[in-house]
């Protein structure tokens, strides 16, 4: 991993994020690679919070993978901050080579930089091969997500 570059994304890169983020049965449905304004007003909208990072890992001058985290204040387990990670997605030619791995720990140092005392993240139910990949990093299943579609 010695050639892997962990970076705040850039406008740049905004048409890889969104071509890694459609590249599943779950994004193919959910994202627009077609037009990207909507993704670049969120990024300057993440850039302008302290709290967010939006990140991509970076390999012989091609994004190769991008996640987000957030970190969040809190009073619940007496004022702890957290920090939740989304958004990972590694290209599909990188899968199986350790990118997704370090990128895992990347947030997980991360998080303790900024003193979180617990790191969350969520995962479709039917990701089963992400589900084991977080188990195997320390990760527990140990809360029932919920969404409300808006």
């Amino acid at each position: 991993m010695k050639d892997l570059e962990i970076r705040a994304a850039v406008a740049e890169d905004i048409p890889a994020i969104v071509g890694m983020l459609a590249d599943d049965p779950l994004g193919e449905q959910r994202e627009s690679p077609n037009d990207l304004s909507p993704y670049l007003t969120a990024l300057e909208r993440l850039t302008a919070d302290p709290n967010q990072r939006l990140v991509v890992a970076v390999r012989e001058g091609c994004v190769v993978g991008t996640l987000q985290l957030t970190i969040i204040p809190g009073l619940s387990r007496r004022g702890s901050t957290r920090s939740i990670i989304e958004g990972v997605r590694v290209h599909a030619d990188e899968r199986g080579s350790g990118l997704g791995t370090r990128f895992i720990e990347w947030a997980v140092e991360e998080s303790r930089r900024e003193n979180c005392q617990l790191v969350q993240l969520t995962s479709d139910n039917t990701r089963t091969d992400a589900h084991r990949f977080y188990e195997r990093l320390g990760f527990v299943a140990s809360h029932v997500g919920f969404k409300l579609q808006l």
